[in-house]
């Protein structure tokens, strides 16, 4: 008899909680729920996970349009660039729903910014700045260096498309740096290293050994590259050099922290 009064208690119960909705503690305001329903209710009992359908919807991001492009300007392409990569490094990134983009972008694209970046896996660049589909034009080789292919690149995603913004980003640790500061010689890897290398005479000389092996100065040449094709991309096309002239689009350089996802905007 006890057993049967203790089943029939335990049924009562579990059809209570199921009539009430397992109350629980108020889900968490909107912007928990851009990552996954589980953040929405930290609290929530494990006994009732369909609870997160409680929490508020979100509206997931689009890709540009002709319109948004249009309002777009230098300084707001930047800032995107930048909240996308606190989002990222927070661990909260905008939700999407990519095969809509696709379909929204089959026609068309507006990116608002063009990106060179290193080729280095840890650096995928969409992802680092929480970007997506139709968001930025991409450009990606081994030290984020500049030759004509990729100058006509951003000479098309600027004047032709529509971009505001240049973006060249290198990072920490880079193996091309590497093997640009050590004079490594390996078939065409050889000329791609040379295009590196007048970095080093920007790095004042009394950072030293200046070899791979003292990461400090590895960093220092990423970063001196960097503004190296900044300077480069300006001299070398004058198509760019009238859009920077006019303010029509900026340019701006970073670099990557490999060990903490950050990207580091140079101020100048």
């Amino acid at each position: 008899m006890k057993n049967s009064s203790n089943r029939l208690l335990l049924l009562l119960t579990v059809a209570i909680a199921i009539a009430t909705g397992c109350q629980s503690p108020k889900p968490a305001p909107k912007a928990c729920c851009a990552t996954s329903a589980p953040a929405c209710c930290p609290k929530m009992p494990m006994t009732c996970p369909f609870l997160a359908t409680n929490c508020p919807a979100v509206t997931p991001a689009v890709p540009p349009t002709k319109e948004s492009q249009a309002a777009m300007t230098p300084a707001s392409a930047l800032a995107e660039l930048k909240a996308g990569n606190s989002r990222f490094v927070a661990g909260n990134p905008l939700k999407r729903n990519l095969p809509a983009d696709v379909k929204a972008t089959a026609s068309g694209q507006y990116p608002f910014a063009v990106v060179l970046s290193c080729l280095d896996s840890r650096q995928p660049i969409e992802i680092v700045l929480d970007q997506g589909i139709g968001d930025i034009f991409s450009a990606r080789v081994a030290g984020n260096v500049l030759n004509d292919d990729i100058l006509g690149s951003m000479e098309f995603a600027c004047k032709v498309s529509g971009a505001k913004l240049i973006a060249v980003i290198g990072h920490s640790n880079c193996g091309a740096i590497k093997g640009a500061v050590d004079s490594v010689e390996l078939g065409n890897l050889t000329g791609l290293l040379g295009k590196i290398q007048p970095a080093m005479d920007q790095v004042p000389a009394d950072v030293q050994p200046r070899n791979s092996k003292n990461l400090d100065f590895v960093d220092k040449v990423s970063e001196a590259n960097v503004r190296l094709v900044m300077q480069q991309i300006r001299e070398r096309s004058p198509i760019l050099r009238e859009m920077l002239d006019k303010g029509e689009i900026g340019l701006v350089g970073g670099m990557y922290d490999l060990s903490t996802g950050e990207v580091k905007f140079f101020d100048k």
